[in-house]
């Protein structure tokens, strides 16, 4: 590089160019340095469609309101607690004006999309997805002067006493070193790196899906870890939810998700139920199938359906297996067909009135005497065709990383780096102990990664 730069940026996604941004428009001279081709740049916010906020009143494309208590409640909810409630706070609190922030630096919003999200009050959707929200980004980096270099991958940063001297990078086979006034980490988690994922998970882990970019391998992580930077979280805890068993191992996105679970029966390879499918609405449920599904037999479950369900929720990229019984269905799906029916049978009869089912809302159309119970949506399976999915462990993004304080800053045990901030995944294990809900990663990271680029522009224009 014959460039000097105030601030490095490592990592291409959310986070990293709101850090970006920020830092830039505080005057600071800054570098992306993303490990992704440009064709693939953006890590996991390519893949995402919603961001989770906070509001008074009707904001953007958002109705009614979503107080702070509520945001809060439902984060504890799905969390059991394992949070940092003053980050959490600052999160919830400090997303509200973030989406005005993204609509002037070129993110637009749609309404709400229908089926099970039930997210028009809670969840801004992005116009064209993740990939616009990152392709405007870059557009609006690019013109307040950031500079970007694709397929650079960071491997050392060098931390000397409270700072860091030195950031190590390999680009087209060259190794370079740079020496920035200020570093933000925004390079996600580790699950790319099917080898870390096994020491946390155990053999399992070999089964699991990466919903995401193949790039985020935990290099940089790993690297700060190592030299005593303060880490949050734990290695077995992620985001994973349950995806198409036919996606691909890496990078199958969004559109392999499944939404079918609250209108389903979910079975294991011995076609037996092993978990409540209507627990709760779908976006603050969905991310615990993926753990649900990795502690049955062979990683594996299996959706079945009937015909007056198929249009209740958003489909899969793949299209379901379909048969006109269920012993037909079993058979496609390699499960054992009288098991089956004995399954459904007894589901079915444990069923009772179901004149108040309403897909969108918990309805407490619930079964009875039988175990696991369902306690919403939980209507018989008896109208043919049926429709059957296979599930399998996609994991999104890892929660052991980096811990910051309020204004995303990175330590020691020893104090504070007074040159290194963090921000999106790489440091959500500060607020996400474990859970999921809807649209949160986009809150953590655009939130974070304006502190960070900041905190890393006023430390740089000292």
């Amino acid at each position: 590089m014959t460039k000097s730069y105030d601030i490095a940026v490592i990592g291409g996604g959310n986070a990293a160019l709101c850090a970006a941004m920020t830092a830039a428009e505080a005057g600071a001279k800054v570098l992306i340095l993303e490990t992704a081709p440009k064709t693939y740049r953006g890590g996991n916010s390519r893949h995402t469609r919603n961001f989770r906020c906070m509001h008074t009143g009707p904001l953007g494309p958002l109705v009614e309101d979503y107080s702070e208590e509520e945001y809060l409640a439902d984060l504890l909810k799905v969390t059991g607690g394992k949070t940092d409630k003053d980050l959490a706070r600052l999160a919830i609190h400090t997303s509200e004006e973030c989406l005005p922030w993204m609509q002037e630096h070129g993110v637009r919003f749609q309404p709400s999309l229908s089926g099970t999200l039930s997210l028009a009050r809670t969840n801004a959707f992005f116009m064209g997805g993740g990939k616009s929200l990152v392709n405007a980004y870059y557009r609006t980096a690019e013109k307040l002067g950031v500079d970007v270099l694709y397929e650079a991958a960071v491997t050392h940063l060098e931390l000397e006493g409270d700072q860091i001297t030195r950031v190590v990078y390999t680009c087209e086979g060259q190794m370079h070193s740079i020496s920035p006034k200020s570093v933000v980490v925004a390079s996600g988690g580790f699950q790319a790196d099917t080898d870390w994922l096994t020491r946390a998970w155990g053999p399992a882990a070999q089964n699991f899906l990466i919903r995401g970019t193949p790039y985020n391998r935990g290099v940089v992580l790993a690297d700060l870890l190592d030299q005593g930077v303060q880490s949050v979280g734990d290695a077995d805890q992620c985001h994973a939810v349950a995806i198409d068993g036919r996606a691909p191992k890496y990078d199958g996105g969004i559109v392999t998700r499944l939404d079918c679970v609250p209108f389903s029966v979910v079975v294991n390879k011995n076609a037996e139920r092993f978990y409540d499918e209507g627990e709760d609405v779908w976006p603050k449920r969905y991310a615990i199938w993926g753990r649900l599904v990795a502690a049955q037999p062979d990683q594996v479950g299996y959706v079945i359906i009937d015909a007056k369900s198929l249009e209740l929720f958003m489909p899969s990229v793949f299209p379901p297996l379909k048969a006109d019984t269920l012993e037909e269905l079993a058979g496609m799906m390699d499960l054992p067909a009288d098991k089956l029916r004995q399954t459904v049978d007894r589901f079915n009869a444990a069923c009772g009135d179901t004149s108040k089912f309403h897909p969108t809302e918990l309805d407490g159309v619930a079964t009875s005497g039988i175990t696991p119970p369902k306690t919403n949506w939980a209507r018989p399976l008896t109208e043919p065709p049926f429709y059957g999915y296979t599930l399998r462990t996609g994991v999104t993004f890892t929660y052991l990383g980096l811990k910051v304080d309020r204004n995303a800053q990175c330590s020691t045990k020893t104090g504070l780096i007074r040159n290194l901030w963090a921000a999106g995944e790489t440091m959500a294990g500060s607020i996400l102990g474990q859970g999921y809900l809807a649209g949160f990663g986009m809150t953590i990271g655009t939130v974070f990664g304006r502190i960070a680029g900041r905190e890393a522009a006023a430390y740089a224009n000292k």
